[in-house]
């Protein structure tokens, strides 16, 4: 089987890596002529543990291709996948489909007998009919069949969920359509994998309605733990009371500094917007985006009256700032509202992150950057850490009294122990326990 995928960004060039892994020949073509050259000499453009290894592999096979030929990367595929950006848009928080729609005309265009155009990317309800009308219209002399294909990869885990995922969804409207899609994902058969087929627009909403109801519970949790701090209790033993539950499960009760990345900020406003304008609103999404946006901001409050209410003139040392571990995405990342606020009330800044790539462009230049977690905490005056890389935790309190200078830490992930930091003369400070 022979598919193509349109778009060498992070879903397009983990997807086409795991289908190359399946056995399925991949065409991977993006508009960014060095990026694919980037590809081609083996570099990676993203940060992603294990994908270096899995495109080398399949590219060595001949499995795996890219070109910035699209005419090339569709020729004899059974299906082409859409997996270009659809950002938020400046203005109205939809997302913006102009990749989505200016990439199904192409292909449409570029074709050369019948394929299945398969969207990737999140798209909102009713992307998928606006997609089918604009390949009919510039192809009416070509059979043309249109799918949705939602992508549920974690960053940090993204081959692990193609490889095992807890389903796989398409959304169809065609017997051939449905049969194309299968063929591609016989090999999850082997593992028993739920293969959901629905309408299009029912699958183009289970992707917004997973991600917009896990960025609920984070929110939930987040506020829980403020009302832990209120009463006195553990939001830890309060998350394994709830997650021991089997109707509500354990995952995403990790309270924090609220949640950030390319898909739940976007997703949930889009979401919203979108339900705004079908009257149907979803006042719970829009609560729990403007809840999640004030919590950033107060991480910093928080810091600063940790300090004793001003960090003028301090040194303030920050462990992780990628908006989760396992990977360099600094999208809507909180550190990015966390830091900026720190500097502009007088602190200076020393931070370490073990893929800082993209940080360094994010952040404010004034940020001054360490080579490991101890370099960045030598002489400061308060620490703070942001994001749970796992380096983190086995970091010895000796060794981070011995570099500092004072003897403030704000963990905002709950990583070490409270008791061991107290014990080694910290004025210790977490999320939603005493």
């Amino acid at each position: 089987m022979r598919i193509a995928m349109i778009g060498a960004g992070y879903v397009g060039l983990v997807s086409g890596a795991c289908f190359a892994e399946f056995g399925t020949d991949v065409c991977i073509v993006d508009t960014e002529a060095s990026k694919i050259e980037a590809l081609r000499e083996g570099r990676i453009p993203i940060y992603e543990p294990g994908l270096d290894k899995l495109v080398a592999e399949n590219v060595a096979d001949g499995r795996l291709t890219f070109t910035t030929d699209l005419k090339e990367a569709i020729r004899g595929a059974e299906a082409v996948f859409l997996a270009v950006g659809t950002p938020t848009r400046r203005g109205d928080g939809h997302a913006d489909l102009s990749y989505v729609f200016a990439a199904a005309e192409q292909v449409a265009m570029a074709a050369e007998g019948p394929l299945v155009l398969v969207t990737k990317s999140t798209v909102p309800v009713g992307t998928g009919r606006k997609v089918k009308e604009i390949v009919r219209k510039a192809r009416p002399d070509l059979q043309i069949e249109v799918a949705s294909n939602p992508e549920f990869l974690r960053e940090g885990n993204a081959i692990g969920d193609f490889m095992r995922p807890d389903r796989v969804v398409v959304g169809v409207d065609s017997d051939r359509a449905l049969a194309v899609l299968k063929k591609l994902y016989r090999p999850l058969y082997l593992i028993e994998t739920p293969v959901l087929a629905t309408a299009i627009e029912t699958a183009e909403l289970i992707k917004y309605a997973a991600n917009a109801f896990l960025a609920v519970k984070i929110t939930f949790i987040n506020q829980m733990a403020d009302l832990c701090e209120k009463a006195g209790a553990n939001v830890h033993d309060v998350a394994r009371g709830m997650g021991l539950d089997w109707r509500i499960g354990r995952k995403f009760l990790h309270a924090g500094p609220g949640y950030g990345g390319s898909c739940f900020p976007k997703d949930t406003l889009a979401l919203a917007r979108t339900a705004q304008e079908l009257g149907a609103p979803a006042t719970i999404v829009e609560q729990t985006i403007a809840a999640n946006e004030a919590r950033k901001a107060q991480m910093a409050e928080r810091v600063i009256a940790a300090c004793g209410g001003s960090v003028t003139g301090k040194t303030i040392a920050v462990l992780g700032v990628t908006f989760k571990p396992e990977t360099d995405d600094m999208r809507d990342a909180p550190s990015l509202v966390i830091l900026p606020a720190l500097a502009a009330a007088g602190a200076s800044i020393r931070a370490y992150d073990p893929q800082p790539s993209h940080a360094k462009q994010s952040l404010p230049a004034s940020v001054h950057w360490a080579e490991n977690a101890l370099d960045a905490t030598k002489g400061a005056d308060a620490l703070v850490l942001i994001t749970e890389w796992n380096e983190f935790r086995a970091i010895a309190p000796q060794k981070l009294k011995s570099a500092m200078a004072g003897q403030v830490i704000c963990d905002l992930r709950n990583v070490w122990d409270p008791e061991a930091m107290r014990d080694a003369g910290f004025d210790y400070s977490s999320i939603g326990r005493p």
